[in-house]
C-alpha cells in the first residue's frame, strides 16, 4: 500500500518554517546580488581608471585607498558564506577558511581606512565619520572572532551579522549618495559627512533593535 502524503496546513509550523526559509534565501540572494553589483560598478572603476583625474583628492593616498577597497571587497564577498548553514554543515573546513578570509579582508580594510584618515588634508570631519565606521567594523569583527574562540556559537552568529552589516555600510554609502533624495543635498561636504555616519549607524541600530526584540519575545514566551 502506498503511503499517503499529508500536506501541512497553511499556518502550521512546517509551513511557517518553509516560508521563513524561502524568505531567507531570497533576502540573501538580494544581498549577494547588490554586493556583486557594487563591486562591478564602483570597485572595479578604480582598477580600470588608474589616473590622477579619476582619483581626485585620493591620488596622493592611493596605496591606502587600494588597500581599503581590496580588503572591503574580500569581506563583502566572503561574508555571506559565513551564513550559509548547509555549506557550514557539509564542509566546516571551508567555512573556517572563508571566515579567515573575512577577517583578513576586514584587517586590510580597517588599515586602509586609518591610513586614509591620517593622511587627510582639509576633510577632517568626513574622515572622523570614516574612522567611526572603521572602529565599528573592527570591534564587531573582533567580537565575532572572540566569541567563537570561546565556543559561544549563538553570540558568534549575532556578532557576525553585526560585522557584515558594518561591512555593507560601504554599499549603503553609495546607494544613499547616488540613488536617494540625499543626492541633491547641498553643500556636498555636509552631505558626505552626514552619509558617512548614517550609512553604518542606522543599519547597525536597526540590527540591534531586531536582536533585542527577539530577546524580549523569547523572554515573554518563556514566562508563559
Amino acid at each position: 500500500m502506498a503511503h499517503a502524503t499529508i500536506s501541512a496546513p497553511v499556518g502550521s509550523p512546517a509551513g511557517s518554517r518553509k516560508a521563513k526559509l524561502t524568505f531567507t534565501i531570497l533576502a540573501w540572494a538580494g544581498v549577494v546580488g547588490i554586493a556583486v553589483w557594487f563591486v562591478i560598478k564602483y570597485v572595479l572603476f578604480y582598477f580600470r581608471h588608474y589616473d590622477a583625474a579619476s582619483f581626485d583628492t585620493y591620488w596622493p593616498r592611493r596605496p591606502w585607498l587600494f588597500l581599503h577597497i581590496s580588503g572591503g571587497t574580500v569581506a563583502l564577498l566572503t561574508g555571506p558564506l559565513q551564513f550559509w548553514t548547509g555549506l557550514r554543515q557539509r564542509n566546516f573546513t571551508f567555512h573556517r577558511w572563508s571566515g579567515r578570509l573575512f577577517l583578513l579582508g576586514v584587517a586590510m580594510g580597517v588599515s586602509g581606512s586609518v591610513g586614509l584618515a591620517v593622511m587627510a588634508v582639509g576633510q577632517w570631519a568626513f574622515e572622523v565619520g570614516l574612522m567611526g565606521l572603521a572602529s565599528a567594523w573592527l570591534i564587531t569583527t573582533f567580537m565575532a572572532y572572540y566569541s567563537i574562540r570561546k565556543g559561544l556559537v549563538a553570540l558568534h552568529k549575532e556578532w557576525m551579522i553585526r560585522a557584515y552589516v558594518v561591512t555593507f555600510a560601504f554599499v549603503f554609502f553609495r546607494i544613499l549618495s547616488d540613488y536617494t533624495p540625499m543626492t541633491g543635498l547641498r553643500p556636498e561636504n555636509d552631505r558626505d559627512i552626514t552619509i558617512a555616519w548614517v550609512c553604518w549607524v542606522v543599519p547597525l541600530t536597526v540590527t540591534e533593535l531586531v536582536f533585542q526584540a527577539r530577546r524580549i519575545q523569547s523572554a515573554v514566551a518563556a514566562r508563559r
